[in-house]
């Protein structure tokens, strides 16, 4: 691909995640970053002046004005289903970190938009391009573990008050939500992928160590419709530091333990039959990352590139995004209700988006 040929990209937010989408566009050979957006002018600029490229304010100016064939979404949770019905409109395609929004309605109006304007919509899920977590898809997919039993996550990561504090968003129902939103959306998404259809959920959250609206520690128990089970533990209160995210497939005939800060590192990797490549597989699938983005964000910036440049399907859409985004709202809505919620479900209860401008605006 020549240079005229790259994609051009533009971010909107340009907070704690977008070194990461910097760090790949910059490398990617498909792709060219040609502007940055924030409100927070200052976050823009320094982004900005180390690439010589134009910084801006307001969106809609950076749109109208640059030339940009994808815009990736980077900015608080609660804002995502505005900026990407808006960027949709400009007829560009929209990448948009996790949660894809915090509502099914927005999520809904979000996958609508990007139809009616024949452009793609695709959500950050950058652990499914882990090199571990490829390699136990491919054993799930070629039936390696037998019967599915027991599927576990664990996110035992340090968020102090401070992290709270940097903005006001942080914590909130109506613009972020808590541990099972922000920082474990990733490991269930993960654990849907591997083990299939949710029936159920039953959850308990509560906050601990930090004075936020939302939780910072839950546990929820899943029945999947093959008739295994499944654990999410999620926790922003692990003190002093980091220690794990981290998932787990059990079946008849194997155990696989994907471990380390990003879901990178394998710790186990066990079947009844062998195959060939087993002990390689462990030999060569066992890097933690040096922090808990992981490594995966280039990977699937490269995909978007092809998902756009050849109009392949993507391997997580708007469709997969709100598959993980309605049992996290039914993981909400059990622990309001104290009751075991089946998917599929209208929430009540739940007040992940509750009072949310962005679905309001949506209404209106």
């Amino acid at each position: 691909m020549n240079a005229t040929d790259k994609l051009k990209f533009a971010l909107i937010g340009c907070g704690r995640i977008a070194g990461k989408h910097v760090d790949a566009l910059t490398a990617l050979e498909g792709a060219s970053l040609v502007a940055v957006c924030d409100i927070k002018f200052e976050r823009a600029k320094a982004i900005a002046d180390k690439l010589n490229i134009p910084a801006y304010r307001d969106y809609n100016e950076m749109l109208q004005k640059e030339q940009i064939d994808v815009v990736n979404i980077l900015t608080e949770s609660g804002t995502h289903a505005k900026l990407a019905v808006a960027v949709a409109e400009h007829k560009k395609h929209v990448v948009v970190e996790k949660p894809m929004a915090l509502t099914l309605s927005d999520a809904d109006a979000m996958i609508q938009a990007c139809d009616r304007n024949r452009v793609k919509l695709f959500v950050v899920k950058q652990n499914r391009y882990n090199k571990p977590v490829k390699k136990l898809r491919e054993a799930v997919e070629s039936g390696r573990f037998g019967k599915l039993v027991l599927g576990t996550v664990r996110v035992r990561w340090c968020r102090r008050q401070e992290y709270y504090d940097q903005d006001a968003w942080r914590g909130t129902w109506a613009m972020d939500g808590g541990v099972f939103t922000n920082q474990a959306s990733h490991h269930i998404d993960l654990l849907e992928w591997m083990m299939g259809e949710v029936v159920s959920v039953f959850a308990k959250t509560s906050t601990q160590l930090v004075d936020i609206e939302t939780e910072d520690t839950g546990v929820a128990v899943l029945k999947f419709a093959s008739g295994a089970l499944g654990v999410v533990e999620a926790t922003t209160a692990t003190r002093p530091k980091d220690l794990e995210g981290s998932l787990s497939i059990l079946g008849e005939k194997g155990s696989v333990e994907i471990s380390g800060f990003a879901v990178n590192e394998m710790r186990t990797w066990q079947f009844t039959d062998l195959a060939e490549d087993d002990l390689k597989t462990m030999k060569e699938h066992n890097q933690n990352p040096p922090n808990v983005y992981g490594f995966g964000h280039f990977e699937y910036l490269k995909d978007v590139i092809d998902s756009v440049v050849n109009n392949k399907k993507a391997l997580v859409d708007g469709l997969v995004g709100r598959k993980s985004l309605e049992l996290i709202n039914a993981i909400y809505e059990s622990a309001e209700t104290g009751k075991e919620v089946f998917l599929r479900f209208q929430p009540r209860l739940s007040r992940l988006g509750q009072h949310s401008l962005v679905e309001n605006k949506l209404e209106n």
